[in-house]
């Protein structure tokens, strides 16, 4: 991170005061503060597992359903017999 000196930072502070007017200066500082603290909150919070259950279903086999697809098809008339 950059080091800032004291100089620094009251340069940066009179440019927010310009930027935002001494009156926004509160709600702006209010609104920054709970943007961190939700961010902390945020960081804390534990990870999301995103592995499969073992309660769910297997997938039935794919050559199972392909050949069942099949033989539907071959079991329909043509479009051109009459």
């Amino acid at each position: 991170m950059i080091p800032l000196g004291t100089t620094e930072l009251i340069i940066i502070l009179v440019i927010i005061m310009m930027f935002f007017g001494v009156g926004k200066l509160p709600e702006v500082a209010k609104a920054l503060g709970k943007s961190f603290q939700a961010f902390k909150e945020g960081q804390k919070a534990p990870p999301i597992d995103v592995t499969p259950s073992t309660d769910e279903l297997p997938a039935p086999p794919i050559e199972a359903s392909v050949a069942e697809g099949v033989g539907q098809v071959a079991m329909s008339p043509s479009p051109d017999s009459d």
